[in-house]
């Protein structure tokens, strides 16, 4: 446990919702935004009844809201049944929404397929009756390794419907990461590619299964089930193998949904990043669906009209929720993609977005950051070359977005008239939990704002004392909510230790630092716990030291961590990428200096780097986020010998570790 974080990143400007956005929106002004907080503090357990009765279209309706009696393993709706895949695509049969366009998939290669509400349905049945035919079914686990696509979808709906509680790895993953989570899942089926493109590339998948079968131990495994994404050359096993169309072929379009208690686990989703044994976040059927649904209508006003383009890998939480479940939910036409922002340049979101007209853009900073050093560099790919005047809505995912990020996006994406929805949330808590709402919220660039309507969230220290605004501390909740994570499984005490510690009074510890400012009250998250820096007794959440370091006229990107230190007990070491090409030896120490001197005008001295490292990227995963983990051993001086399978650019970590 840590004491209280010091915040010293201040942010004054501020800007409201457009009237025009307030007078249409789901939720329309701060007094509608009020009431329904009010209207959770006082009746905690009718709120998420009424709203998960409005929402949810239940096969059986609950009795009870919340089961409160095996704490911290809370139940919602649990007597109540439901099937998830009926809620996304059955629901909207028979409505204008059936023949609506559902999906629009983008390849690689620039080339489109579309998909209505009634096609996805049928594909949907047909896939699900035919693993139905392999014996395959409910209460059985499935591991789903593919690429973006259609038939991701598919395939995580297909087991939705069915009962088969899935675990979707990421396609970056490599057959050791892939073997731990098929042995822990105790899956009997693997859903699978042949190989996935990316940045023009065939990389292979269907050979990384064949991998993880030969380290032993996935005997529980009766198929695989392989989609031919590229027809590129695979081994075949027969006793074990099937081919996707094999599957489908000569099944009905019609599959009545298996019906499962509101608690049972809709997914299992291995967190990235952690080290020995992975760590499964459990999410139920019930509360994650509501919540997905509730924030689609909330936090991105869904409208029927809109074209919502998620870019986010269904491997990530991310993809789960605001791809494969919660805009079909909500009848939205939603993009899929498959490729990667800078293929074949550097301008292909912007391209994608005027191509189809989307209206609501939701995209991680590590991305923004990285195009804006691009079109720094190369007018050519500057969104000011599309049209994106179909824009209506930003978002904002995965980490932090730093304020001069932010002031890019609004202006040079959002041309000054799209609000910015910077959304908080975690693997496990299956949606949002503090974001702005676009009709609601004054933006302050930086901040995640306020949190959604019935999520009690707070900034406590070690002993779950509340912290007054304006000082940083640990982020909880202090509430059960629906969506949250019921266990990792089949470890229940990782579970308490992990996320309700006992000194915490029950509250679910997010593992964040934040601070709330003073007079608005508005949360900003200043980086994980363990990324706090301790500088002469002075704690530093990383974000602020990186927001600093960005709004430099200079840099494009940078990461600070921590490394121990005679003086001062740690230091902080920075990584940085310039909007130009890395400087040479004597210009280097020059240009450190020079931020060094910044970061302490813009902070304070003590908040000065002890040393910058410069390079021409950051290592990163292959969905975008920085690997803090390597650079705390380039900057203690080890070996960076962790596992890097997931790492987008392996050759990075040499430059850095000989860059100083």
């Amino acid at each position: 446990m840590h004491a209280a974080i010091t915040s010293v990143l201040q942010e004054s400007r501020v800007f409201p919702p457009p009237q025009s956005f307030v007078d249409q929106a789901t939720v329309s002004g701060m007094a509608h935004y009020h009431a329904l907080c009010a209207q959770a503090e006082a009746d905690y357990e009718g709120f998420w009844a009424a709203l998960a009765r409005e929402h949810v279209l239940w096969h059986k309706s609950f009795t009870q809201t919340l089961d409160q009696s095996n704490k911290p393993f809370y139940r919602w709706f649990y007597d109540g049944e439901l099937n998830v895949s009926y809620n996304c695509l059955d629901r909207h049969l028979g409505t204008p929404t059936e023949h609506k366009t559902a999906i629009i998939f983008e390849a690689d290669d620039g080339s489109v397929s579309t998909v209505s509400y009634r096609q996805l349905y049928e594909r949907v049945c047909r896939f699900a009756n035919g693993l139905r035919a392999l014996g395959h079914g409910l209460g059985e686990r499935a591991i789903i390794y593919m690429p973006m696509s259609i038939h991701a979808v598919v395939a995580m709906q297909a087991c939705a419907r069915l009962g088969i509680t899935h675990s979707v790895v990421f396609g970056g993953f490599s057959a050791k990461s892939l073997h731990e989570r098929i042995v822990d899942a105790g899956a009997t089926l693997v859903i699978a590619a042949d190989e996935q493109v990316r940045g023009g590339k065939h990389i292979p998948l269907k050979s990384a299964v064949d991998e993880a079968f030969d380290m032993g131990g996935c005997e529980a495994v009766r198929h695989v089930v392989v989609w031919r994404r590229t027809g590129g050359e695979i081994v075949w096993h027969a006793n074990r193998d099937v081919g996707w169309d094999e599957v489908e072929s000569g099944q009905s379009e019609h599959c009545d949904p298996v019906w499962v208690a509101a608690e049972h686990p809709l997914f299992i989703l291995y967190t990235s990043g952690s080290t020995g044994k992975p760590k499964g976040v459990q999410h139920a059927s019930g509360g994650y669906l509501l919540h997905a649904l509730l924030t689609m209508k909330w936090t991105f006003d869904i409208k029927p009209s809109d074209v919502f383009w998620c870019t986010a890998d269904v491997g990530w939480v991310t993809g789960h929720t605001y791809v494969a479940y919660g805009p079909l939910a909500a009848g939205a036409t939603e993009i899929v993609f498959e490729g990667i922002p800078t293929y074949p340049d550097a301008g292909r979101f912007w391209k994608t977005i005027e191509k189809h007209r989307c209206s609501i853009f939701y995209t991680a900073p590590t991305a923004i950051r990285s195009l804006i050093k691009a079109s720094e560099s190369d007018a050519q790919v500057h969104p000011s070359r599309c049209d994106l005047s179909s824009l209506r809505l930003l978002g904002s995912v995965g980490e932090p977005i730093n304020p001069e990020a932010w002031m890019w996006y609004y202006r040079q994406v959002g041309g000054e008239r799209c609000p910015i929805v910077d959304t908080f949330w975690q693997t496990e808590t299956g949606g949002h939990v503090i974001a702005p709402l676009p009709g609601v919220t004054p933006l302050v660039p930086g901040s995640c704002t306020l949190p959604l309507p019935g999520i009690d969230v707070a900034v406590v220290d070690e002993h779950a004392h509340e912290m007054p605004n304006g000082q940083g501390g640990m982020l909880v909740i202090r509430k059960p909510w629906p969506s949250m994570i019921r266990t990792i499984w089949g470890d229940p005490e990782r579970f308490k230790t992990s996320y309700f510690p006992e000194e915490l009074n029950g509250y679910y510890l997010a593992g964040d630092g934040a601070v709330r400012h003073t007079e608005t009250a508005y949360f900003t998250i200043t980086g994980r716990i363990d990324d706090v820096l301790n500088v002469s007794g002075h704690r530093f959440g990383t974000m602020e030291i990186e927001s600093a370091l960005v709004a430099h006229p200079l840099v494009a990107e940078a990461a600070v961590v921590g490394r121990p230190d005679d003086v001062t007990g740690e230091a902080i070491s920075a990584f940085v990428v310039l909007k130009r090409s890395r400087p040479a030896a004597d210009e280097a120490k020059q240009l450190a200096a020079e931020l060094r001197t910044w970061v302490a005008h813009e902070i304070g001295p003590i908040a000065k780097p002890k040393d910058i490292r410069f390079g021409d990227n950051l290592p990163k995963t292959r969905s975008g986020k920085i690997m803090r983990r390597l650079l705390r051993a380039i900057a203690r001086g080890e070996s960076a010998t962790q596992d890097t399978s997931t790492l987008e650019n392996p050759a990075i970590l040499e430059q850095l570790s000989q860059s100083l």
